[in-house]
């Protein structure tokens, strides 16, 4: 039944994203190209996108109907536990909302510092939670066969 529900098919695709991320190796950001901070920007953009769409999705399910977008998303998200740390979550999304308009080397400079030092944590927090979230699910999923 997990298979079928489709916050579950989004936060598989959101896991891959966000090990993608991951891969970039960041412990010195002062040795990164140009090319790979631009990189790890892009990667980071999708898997953002990824984390509210499947949160939205995720909170749907469990039965909110009545809101849409980033700014509900993460503040029902918040409201509810699934997501802390609400000045790390209002940074990332500023982040995102600006990057388009990111032209200079100092500014990516300091985006792909908040990217490694601080979203991709958050990200990574969320992962984790949504993991509880699906494997509660699938325990009640195999509950309900039983019976």
């Amino acid at each position: 039944m997990a298979q079928e529900i489709r916050w579950v098919q989004l936060f598989m695709k959101y896991k891959k994203a966000l090990t993608r991320l991951q891969k970039v190796q960041v412990s010195d950001l002062a040795s990164l190209s140009e090319l790979e901070k631009e990189g790890l920007i892009q990667r980071f953009e999708y898997t953002y996108e990824l984390s509210w769409k499947t949160l939205q999705d995720f909170l749907r399910y469990k039965g909110y109907i009545d809101f849409a977008g980033p700014n509900a998303t993460l503040s029902l998200a918040l409201q509810d536990g699934y997501i802390t740390d609400a000045d790390g979550w209002r940074k990332m999304k500023k982040s995102r909302e600006l990057m388009p308009y990111i032209y200079d080397k100092e500014q990516v400079d300091l985006i792909a510092i908040d990217i490694a030092g601080i979203f991709a944590d958050l990200l990574k927090q969320l992962c984790i939670r949504l993991e509880k979230e699906l494997a509660l699910q699938e325990h009640i999923d195999r509950a309900g066969k039983l019976f």
